[in-house]
């Protein structure tokens, strides 16, 4: 069985679907570590609820990117990680880590790329007026949301939705649609 590290920052909805998908047989993989890059993130207790290791750093310890990121590396090693799925996860990844794990670095993003990458994906959608909202998942590269698409899937909006109700069918989608493509990835 492959051992997958989920990377988070923040509350860790996508990082407990794909612990509920692993638990429940849908996902034929270990969820071996969390990395966090913000040590009091609820994803952090998430993983703890569920006995999954967790590796958290501050970046303001480290004096470069590339320090924390072979700190990184060694922990992956460690657990003997296969494939990394970022999950909320608000780093660029850096050269280091691509380096070492190239092509076995997924993100999921809530827009349908290449239209609206970076931050705040969703309002940025919702205030230029888009009426398909949807998500990508794609491969890691160096670039802001720039990496091979894998799978996308998306939704048209009802008239009169408001952003959090957006918000939340985009999460619903993650959560189905993120955990069947990791299986994909690791069992193919």
């Amino acid at each position: 069985m492959k051992n997958i590290a989920v990377f988070a920052s923040g509350f860790g909805s996508n990082f407990e679907a794909i612990l509920e998908a692993a638990e429940q047989g849908q996902l034929q993989a270990h969820i071996a570590l969390l990395v966090v890059d913000k040590p009091a993130c609820f994803a952090v207790e998430r993983a703890q609820r569920h006995n999954v290791p967790v590796f958290a750093f501050n970046p303001k310890d480290y004096s470069s990117k590339e320090e924390y990121e072979t700190l990184i590396v060694n922990q992956l090693e460690e657990y003997k990680i296969d494939l990394i799925a970022l999950a909320g996860y608000m780093r660029l990844v850096g050269n280091v880590l691509l380096q070492h794990y190239e092509g076995k670095i997924i993100n999921i993003h809530p827009a349908l790329l290449p239209a609206f990458p970076g931050t705040h994906a969703i309002e940025k959608a919702y205030d230029y007026g888009v009426k398909i909202f949807g998500i990508t998942i794609h491969y890691v590269d160096a670039g802001m949301d720039t990496g091979k698409i894998i799978a996308q899937d998306c939704f048209k909006m009802k008239e009169g939705e408001s952003v959090d109700e957006v918000e939340a069918r985009i999460h619903q989608l993650e959560h189905q649609l993120y955990p069947k493509i990791l299986n994909q990835l690791v069992n193919h």
